[in-house]
């Protein structure tokens, strides 16, 4: 048997578990709708957080690595944990849960194999590299909207609100950002513009907490300021970070904010 043939049947198989992992945990998801007590709901999401990382490290664990148990895996773990807490706060209509359960599965699968990408990209160039780095932008800005508009929905006041957005942006930022290089260990440069980044946006949380908007335009535009960060950051890393490239960056975050702003009848 050729190299070539042994490597076709070895992505064969992974798309195999890829497959059957993102549809079990589409079922778990669209379980738990049929649980009455809210608080079961949320232990029940915490237990699919778990369950998501095991079935993940199951479905890629020929080409993880030490570092990559973590920087591999944190973004399917996340991605369960957003659309499960942000499920829950859906409309009851069994069309609107259907389709976030059929786009969840959809995502899931594009996220198993983005992470194989990049398992196998650290050892050796692979072409799908680009594209893999373009799907986990999309979907950390995906997970990003989840997870903000869930915990800004639970109304804490910011003084819990900022120090979640602060964790949550750190375990958003961290494997998206090591993903540009992909380095076996998380240097200090990496670590710190996570850090920076994700106390910026806890601090944009509690400044937005005094706007009167709607829950929803907060959320989107703490992914848009996320979005900024994310794309001046990966083309700092790639070496690529030009003074054009980042004012094209920050328009599009001065434009979300001027928009915001009258929008809120705050005035500009």
């Amino acid at each position: 048997m050729t190299f070539k043939r042994y490597g076709q049947i070895i992505l064969m198989r992974k798309r195999q578990k890829f497959v059957l992992t993102a549809i079990l945990l589409s079922l778990g998801i669209g379980t738990i709708q049929f649980v009455a007590s809210l608080e079961i709901r949320y232990a029940l999401i915490g237990l699919l957080f778990g369950i998501t990382w095991v079935l993940s490290a199951w479905s890629l664990k020929e080409g993880l690595t030490g570092l990559e148990w973590l920087t591999v895996l944190m973004p399917m773990t996340l991605f369960t944990a957003a659309v499960g807490f942000f499920y829950i706060l859906l409309p009851d209509h069994w069309l609107a849960k259907l389709v976030v359960i059929l786009l969840f599965g959809i995502g899931q699968y594009a996220l198993l194999l983005t992470g194989n990408i990049f398992s196998v990209a650290a050892i050796r160039t692979i072409a799908l590299f680009r594209a893999a780095q373009a799907v986990g932008f999309v979907m950390t800005l995906l997970t990003g909207f989840f997870l903000y508009d869930t915990i800004l929905s639970f109304r804490l006041g910011f003084w819990f609100s900022a120090p979640l957005i602060f964790l949550a942006s750190v375990l958003l930022l961290l494997p998206v950002l090591w993903s540009v290089k992909l380095e076996e260990k998380l240097n200090h440069q990496l670590i710190n513009f996570s850090l920076v980044f994700s106390l910026l946006l806890a601090l944009i949380t509690i400044s937005i907490s005094f706007w009167p908007v709607s829950l929803a335009v907060s959320a989107l535009f703490l992914t848009t300021i996320l979005y900024v960060y994310l794309g001046i950051a990966q083309h700092h890393f790639s070496e690529r970070l030009f003074k054009k490239t980042a004012w094209e960056y920050i328009i599009v975050g001065m434009v979300v904010l001027v928009t915001m702003l009258v929008t809120s009848g705050g005035g500009v």
